[in-house]
């Protein structure tokens, strides 16, 4: 007669999970170091790298642009009041330029990049995982960081602060156009005012975020398509933890930025 199975106790089954998700870190730092260090080392897989630069770039370009576009009006409809109010409706250009160079650009295109090729990566990654196309190059001996991963980083980061530099041009032109109707703000009092609010310290945060954000988008995609389990419902579910993993990273990540960054032009 069979013993019956023990009921595992609740100290030990968070101890479980504790030590599942810490390995998962170290398989995620592992995985995402040895794709950084194969930037740097031959050989170099530039044809899947152009390729990835095309889905991730010009693919994610239309998007990005429309999202932008009412992101920068409605900036403006939100302060307009306030602006009227205490009649500084010159100050739109500053207010609409500062929170997109800044903030607003890095970090909703990173989202919109994340919620766009996060998932794609995970699920093209964790199809060839279930379809054992990764083991057949293990197999002959191509190593799957460096053909998969390797050019998914470096596209990611290429193109990412491309995105961010249209985006926030292209959010400075959907403010003017929504200022210019409803606060009647010229052309040249509206975009004097943006340029010249703009300092160095404010470049630098709008470009080094995107950074951040796109090694944190591309290693995490990479990593959930790449420990797909379970067939095609593993796929799914990696999709979704793409998504979901990347996003919040990124925005955790932008608050320490942005600490860090305000710090170090702020003194």
């Amino acid at each position: 007669m069979p013993e019956p199975t023990e009921t595992p106790s609740l100290p030990a089954l968070i101890g479980d999970t504790l030590k599942r998700q810490v390995f998962a870190v170290q398989d995620y730092s592992l995985m995402a170091l040895q794709g950084l260090v194969n930037v740097f080392t031959p050989p170099q897989y530039w044809g899947d790298t152009i390729d990835q630069m095309n889905l991730i770039g010009v693919n994610s370009l239309p998007i990005v642009a429309i999202a932008s576009l009412f992101i920068g009006g409605v900036l403006v409809l939100q302060t307009a009041s306030q602006f009227q109010r205490f009649g500084e409706t010159a100050l739109t250009g500053d207010a609409v330029s500062i929170a997109l160079v800044r903030e607003l650009g890095p970090a909703i295109t990173a989202l919109l990049v994340a919620g766009r090729n996060a998932s794609g990566i995970a699920s093209e990654l964790g199809s060839m995982v279930v379809t054992e196309q990764v083991d057949a190059m293990r197999a002959l001996g191509t190593d799957p960081l460096r053909k998969l991963v390797t050019p998914r980083i470096i596209a990611m980061v290429t193109m990412l602060p491309l995105l961010v530099a249209v985006a926030d041009f292209v959010g400075l032109v959907g403010g003017f156009i929504v200022a210019f109707f409803t606060l009647r703000l010229g052309a040249v009092q509206f975009w004097t005012r943006a340029v010249d609010a703009l300092e160095f310290g404010d470049l630098v945060q709008g470009l080094t975020k995107p950074l951040v954000f796109a090694f944190i988008i591309a290693t995490i995609g990479c990593y959930q398509g790449l420990r797909v389990k379970g067939g095609t419902q593993g796929v799914g579910r990696a999709t979704t933890s793409a998504v979901v993993i990347s996003s919040v990273l990124v925005l955790v990540a932008d608050f320490f930025l942005a600490k860090l960054l305000l710090y170090m032009f702020r003194k």
